[in-house]
């Protein structure tokens, strides 16, 4: 069994992941395999804290476009990744994988708030994390979330999980002909306008030096490829290349 190259990660899901093919909803084969995949990197050893969306439920944002005060919008959109983390959860526990989820509104009811040392205590014990309710903020996307939490929680990587399997040129899934990259740095995907993440995410990572995997999640078997070292998805980091 290969050795894990990253012994603490970030794993950020899309909402629209949760949903399946009809990007809206619960679709439980879809949510069942996002664990079984979480499963089998935490059975190499790896620390997991997972950062989860909400835009197959509510997106701040489209409420926002449709006449709705973003605030209002944004808090609507917490609440849906608090959805999402505690179906993560319930799988995940079916299948005998210790999950804990905090979220950073509280609501303690279903969850436990956020706390930096206590998210920490509990990888180290071996559960897996999963963060809901983004910041706590309106106005800061997901992608946002899972930046600051991996700085806080000193992971080695995140690694966004995607339906495809990397960052492109245009989208893939209208145009055959879309250029994947291999390797990318920060400032490239601010500059060539990639629309992988918001720019205070690439902010956030780039000031931290934390970097980044984006890949197909729907792929078996590809976070453990990535955790283990082996080239999979786009690398988003410091370094420059000639793409």
């Amino acid at each position: 069994m290969s050795k894990p190259k990253y012994h603490r990660i970030l794993l950020k899901l899309s909402g629209e992941i949760f949903g399946g093919k009809q990007k809206y909803g619960l679709d439980p084969d879809i949510i069942e395999t996002i664990a079984k995949e979480i499963k089998k990197v935490k059975e190499k050893g790896t620390q997991i804290a997972v950062v989860v969306g909400g835009g197959n439920i509510f997106r701040g944002l489209t409420g926002s476009s449709a006449g709705m005060d973003r605030a209002t919008g944004d808090y609507m959109g917490m609440l849906a990744t608090v959805i999402n983390a505690l179906a993560l959860q319930d799988a995940l526990e079916r299948m005998g994988a210790y999950a804990r989820v905090q979220t950073a509104i509280e609501m303690r009811q279903v969850a436990e708030p956020f706390i930096r040392r206590k998210a920490i205590r509990h990888m180290e014990k071996g559960r897996i994390i999963i963060l809901a309710a983004g910041t706590g903020n309106p106005y800061f996307s997901t992608d946002t979330t899972a930046a600051l939490r991996a700085a806080e929680l000193d992971a080695e990587v995140i690694i966004k999980a995607t339906k495809v399997d990397g960052v492109f040129d245009k989208d893939p899934m209208k145009f055959k002909n879309a250029k994947k990259y291999s390797q990318l740095s920060y400032l490239e995907i601010l500059n060539k306008g990639l629309k992988i993440m918001d720019s205070t995410a690439a902010s956030l990572c780039m000031d931290n030096h934390i970097p980044i995997i984006v890949l197909n999640l729907l792929r078996t078997g590809n976070i453990e490829k990535a955790v283990i070292g082996s080239k999979v998805g786009t690398l988003i980091s410091s370094q420059t290349t000639n793409n």
